[in-house]
């Protein structure tokens, strides 16, 4: 049977791009890589360098883009760094810049990133920056990158202070998904990136909301077609929000950050690496809607629909025995969220299914009294 391929379009005027969705064609990307340079770069004449950045977990689906490519009539490039969040600093950005001036890059040399969200991030920075800006397409290759990070143009790499301190604002080309990669995704990796997935339904879309209900076992057993579905409407939503508040300077966008305040304060408390993003924000979804109802913003069904959901895709709910904190250092971390204004915790939050809104002045006894509940 045919795949059926999905196209979601981000609209950004000159910087707008089109995210293939599609399932074991990873093989042909580079008819369409082809076709995306054609489309911004049609007076080009001459031999087309690309540089693929991946990491050493994913190298088989690199050398896969990179073979296609080659076979388009690209001269390809293929640099494999290590996995995690170490790659993201000034030190291999300078690696980076070093292999593009060997390769004698230009402005026309292609920055080709296979992997999850860290090296999307790395590479878009360096497609950014090298000569002010080179081409650059996304190849994500975990669910989570899938459906939040390769959608919406963050890029930047880490500061020893801070993650994501130096970055910018920079489109891709287009976004390649292929959902056949995903076979070979870890499955809690997996499943992290399934909490991304059902927060999109909260915030933005309740028949979403519905369907994912509807098909847990086609979310569990990696359907093919489910996950074409799931991740082309995250996106369409994500793209969405990016159309209206690209730069994050009207507020929009923190809406995408529903259970986060929360899961950031659990994930800096438990060290990088105990809790993945996608199980904090798994854990912090349901202490957010808990904080709604105790606020009077919605009824209990609405929490226990997300906590039914979550539980049957196999994402925890509550914190581990071995992430218990102190409530005076929870607070603490969250005082440091992005929403905090003026010493006062703003959390997103539901009104129903479906729509959420940023809320302010949170008074912390409340939010003592949710972590007191669900601890």
């Amino acid at each position: 049977m045919m795949t059926q391929d999905l196209t979601v379009h981000v609209n950004l005027q000159e910087r707008s791009y089109d995210i293939l969705i599609t399932s074991n064609r990873l093989a042909e990307i580079g008819a369409t890589v082809n076709d995306w340079f054609g489309r911004r770069n049609a007076n080009h004449s001459g031999t087309r360098k690309a540089l693929v950045v991946t990491d050493v977990n994913v190298a088989a689906h690199a050398r896969t883009v990179a073979e296609s490519t080659r076979q388009a009539g690209w001269d390809v490039h293929v640099i494999e760094l290590p996995s995690g969040e170490t790659s993201k600093s000034f030190s291999v950005l300078q690696s980076l810049y070093d292999r593009m001036v060997e390769m004698k890059a230009d402005r026309s040399t292609a920055v080709i990133a296979v992997g999850g969200g860290v090296m999307g991030d790395l590479a878009g920075f360096l497609a950014s920056s090298y000569t002010r800006g080179v081409p650059f397409i996304q190849v994500p290759t975990t669910l989570l990158a899938d459906v939040d990070s390769s959608v919406g143009g963050k890029v930047g790499i880490n500061h020893p202070a801070a993650k994501n301190m130096i970055g910018a604002f920079y489109q891709p080309l287009g976004v390649f998904i292929d959902t056949g990669v995903l076979n070979t995704l870890p499955d809690r990796e997996y499943r992290s990136g399934l909490a991304e997935v059902i927060k999109y339904g909260v915030i933005l879309d309740a028949d979403f909301f519905d369907y994912l209900e509807a098909h847990v076992d086609g979310l569990n057993n990696r359907q093919p077609d489910v996950l074409r579905k799931i991740i082309a409407r995250s996106c369409e939503l994500k793209a969405y929000v990016v159309e209206q508040d690209e730069f994050e300077k009207t507020g929009l966008r923190a809406v995408l950050n529903y259970g986060h305040t929360f899961a950031h304060a659990f994930e800096a408390l438990a060290g990088y690496g105990e809790l993945l993003h996608g199980e904090a924000v798994a854990i912090g979804m349901p202490y957010a809607s808990r904080l709604a109802e105790r606020l009077g913003r919605i009824d209990a069904s609405v929490t226990a629909r997300q906590e039914a959901l979550l539980r049957a895709v196999h994402l925890p709910i509550r914190l581990p025995a071995s992430c218990r904190f102190e409530n005076v250092d929870i607070l603490d971390k969250m005082r440091l969220d992005k929403k905090t204004v003026g010493g006062q915790l703003r959390f997103v939050l539901p009104s129903k299914m479906g729509h959420v809104e940023t809320v302010k002045g949170v008074p912390e006894s409340d939010v003592v009294a949710v972590l007191n509940e669900l601890s």
